[in-house]
């Protein structure tokens, strides 16, 4: 039989798990409904970036100093630690690649395919 404390650290755990695959089944697709046709500027991936560590450091919780004792707030690095898949901007970028890769692979007679690339007729001097 577990002793107290280590009944509350296999809670806490499986706690943790669980809001880990909430998160990634619920929060992170809505986050990223529509993400192949944005055009992220640094500004918007550093919002989405403190999105998600501000999600991980809520499921994950404070971190006890070792030698203090005291709670603190977790380094971003000690969250990339803890959560091993890759960040939401690096989701973004493969699902928009994946999606162009879609959109090139189509054939010119899908009209979606006219939309993306725009209308390919030669230009007469003076067009812009």
């Amino acid at each position: 039989m577990l002793s107290f404390g280590a009944e509350s650290f296999v809670f806490q755990v499986a706690i943790q798990k669980l809001n880990i695959k909430i998160y990634r089944i619920t929060i992170l697709p809505v986050v990223s409904y529509g993400c192949e046709t944005w055009s992220l500027t640094l500004r918007e991936e550093r919002k989405l970036r403190v999105f998600e560590n501000m999600a991980l450091r809520r499921i994950f919780g404070p971190k006890r100093e070792e030698v203090t004792g005291e709670l603190r707030r977790m380094h971003n690095e000690e969250l990339n630690d803890l959560y091993p898949l890759p960040n939401i901007a690096q989701v973004i970028k493969s699902r928009r690649m994946r999606w162009a890769g879609h959109m090139a692979r189509m054939g010119e007679e899908r009209g979606c395919r006219g939309f993306w690339w725009g209308n390919r007729r030669e230009r007469t001097d003076g067009e812009t």
